[in-house]
């Protein structure tokens, strides 16, 4: 053995013959990412922080660089350091926005050719949405100006006065007074991408909690919290959340303000939004929920979830039910013997499909696409969210990165492959429109309205009144 393998060596070094590329390239071999195989399978330089799609490309955020991908072949694009990225916009208006931590200003990159279209050396963070760009910049530590952008655009649509933006308002969409997701293992947190603006944001700032109006940069209230009080912005309203402690237990009471006039529009106590700690009733979380509506327990340990703009009860589980994913139109419900997951649409009373599913079975709802992580066997499944048609099912042990109008991004370590949704492209429902959940009108009253818009905001709060007033 010794005698050949000195043999191999000196051909190698000679010349006439090199078996070590292909040894190397067969032990460097990729296995397949799942089952079956995948439209592409690429091996990235390190394990991913975020996978985004950014209309025919891929954004693949790294810890120290993020590079771009083609969508059809998976090929890369282009690479850049960078600290943080995110992606703004939506389909092919989609932009990348990069930095480095602890240094002011980004870039705003072309997602296909990764060129600077427009760059910032003031903000000191910048939040993404699919219809806006934000960003706050601070003269001094108590005079900062915070500024919306058209994701492509070059000059800003408005700009407010915000006394501060706090220590820890930094880089890419650091954390504002809304509401938690609910996670799930083996489903990436940003899986559905960026969100469309809500219509109304609350910015901490100093203990207080400021309300900017999303359409014209109006603030709209400036409010400090009681001792025993979380703020929370909401489907349009500032909700003030009460924990009270009394006889070694904690009780809540939920209240939704008018953010123009601060009255109370509606009230519910004993439900628990799960904003505080198990000793002292203190609350340091968000509310649970998406978007316009809250996930809540009652008195009676059954899950419901509520609309965020009037309080109503959108949906109460039976015992045992577990809510495992929601939106502004359905809920994922896991049954009560860990045996199924059922959609419901919020707001209607019927169950739009039932599919088997483990009881560690983890779950997301996407504009594109439900999917579902199951173990035992390991499955990744999307499907259309209405009618529960499978639209791709995986055998792998792979996490779910990313999902859009096409397809999904499934990863594992630092391998990521592409699977194309099959049939027809699905269409995104828009995750709120017209009406709020369960008013009938749009996303959450039934089946949802094509056409509809996030413009307006969960009861067309920013539109023109039509003639005859509002009717919510």
């Amino acid at each position: 053995m010794l005698l050949a393998l000195i043999s191999v060596i000196v051909l190698a070094s000679t010349g006439v013959w090199n078996p070590f590329p292909g040894v190397w390239e067969w032990v460097d071999r990729s296995e397949p990412i799942a089952e079956p195989d995948v439209v592409w399978q690429q091996r990235i330089g390190g394990t991913p922080k975020s996978v985004t799609f950014a209309g025919d490309t891929v954004l693949v955020e790294q810890r120290t660089r993020v590079e771009a991908r083609a969508l059809s072949t998976g090929g890369q694009l282009w690479e850049r350091k960078a600290d943080w990225a995110a992606v703004a916009g939506a389909e092919r208006d989609a932009v990348v926005v990069v930095g480095k931590l602890l240094v002011k200003g980004y870039e705003v990159l072309d997602p296909t050719t990764g060129v600077t279209r427009r760059r910032d050396d003031d903000a000191v963070a910048v939040w993404t949405y699919r219809n806006l760009l934000l960003d706050a910049r601070c003269a001094q530590p108590t005079d900062c100006t915070l500024s919306a952008w058209d994701p492509r655009g070059t000059a800003p649509l408005w700009t407010a006065f915000l006394p501060g933006v706090g220590s820890g308002l930094f880089a890419d969409n650091p954390g504002l007074r809304g509401t938690r997701r609910l996670s799930s293992n083996r489903i990436n947190d940003g899986v559905a991408g960026p969100e469309s603006v809500p219509p109304l944001l609350g910015f901490p700032v100093d203990g207080r909690v400021h309300v900017v109006d999303t359409a014209t940069g109006s603030v709209l209230q400036n409010v400090e919290p009681g001792r025993e009080e979380r703020l929370s912005v909401v489907g349009g309203r500032l909700l003030r959340i009460t924990a009270r402690s009394q006889d070694d237990s904690c009780y809540f009471a939920i209240s939704g303000r008018d953010p123009a006039t601060g009255q109370e529009a509606w009230h519910r106590a004993g439900i628990n939004v799960r904003t505080a700690d198990k000793a002292g009733c203190v609350q340091r979380e968000d509310p649970q929920g998406a978007r316009n509506v809250l996930i809540g327990v009652g008195p009676d340990a059954r899950e419901a979830v509520l609309d965020g703009y009037d309080g109503r009860l959108l949906w109460v589980g039976a015992d045992g039910e577990k809510l495992v994913a929601v939106d502004d139109r359905y809920a994922l419900i896991r049954s009560a013997d860990q045996r199924s997951v059922a959609a419901r649409a919020l707001g209607a009373d019927r169950v739009l499909w039932t599919r088997p599913a483990g009881g560690k079975a983890g779950a997301a709802l996407t504009p594109y696409a439900a999917v579902i992580a199951d173990e035992k066997p390991n499955r990744l499944v999307a499907l259309d969210p209405r009618t529960g048609r499978e639209l791709a099912v995986l055998r792998t042990s792979a996490n779910a990165l990313a999902v859009g109008p096409t397809g999904m991004i499934v990863g594992e370590g630092r391998e990521i492959g592409y699977v194309r949704f099959g049939g027809a492209a699905v269409a995104p429902v828009p995750p709120a429109g017209g009406g709020s959940p369960g008013s009938g009108q749009g996303p959450g009253g039934g089946d949802p309205t094509p056409g509809d818009d996030d413009t307006c905001g969960p009861k067309r709060e920013l539109c023109p009144d039509p003639p005859g007033g509002k009717d919510g």
